[in-house]
């Protein structure tokens, strides 16, 4: 998963800003320091949102061919909990009814999930029965 950062450059230095998260940006002196600012800015601005009805957008994969724009990977861990909150919200279900989906003894195993988490390779698959459409292969772009 990829998100696509416009970079602007300064006197003294770069900054950026996402194109598709308003709200996350970055800065720093030179490009290389930039691409490292951007991938930490990133992941830490989809890590935890503060509530779970925070749904970010997707990256627009359009912007994939765009030269103009800095790609940069989101951290797998945090790609699956921001795919599996955008699916939720957008089946319009709760963070207890996915867990009773999924199997799962109780909601805070679910809520783990929609955090930076490693799950097991029974959960991906329970996941994907849940959410059959979910591009799982999106998570390692």
């Amino acid at each position: 998963m990829n998100y696509h950062f416009l970079v602007h450059k300064e006197d003294d230095g770069f900054w950026a800003e996402s194109v598709e998260l308003e709200g996350c940006h970055t800065q720093a002196n030179t490009l290389e320091e930039l691409k490292k600012a951007c991938e930490e800015s990133l992941d830490l601005f989809l890590e935890e949102p503060s509530e779970s009805n925070v749904a970010f957008p997707l990256p627009n994969e359009s912007l994939e061919s765009n030269n103009d724009l800095l790609s940069v990977k989101v951290d797998p861990e945090i790609a699956l909990a921001v795919l599996l909150r955008h699916y939720r919200k957008d089946n319009n279900l709760t963070q207890k009814q996915v867990s009773e989906m999924l199997g799962m003894k109780n909601v805070y195993s679910y809520q783990r999930l929609e955090r930076k988490s490693n799950p097991t390779l029974k959960i991906m698959s329970n996941i994907h029965t849940v959410f059959p459409d979910m591009k799982m292969d999106y998570i390692f772009q």
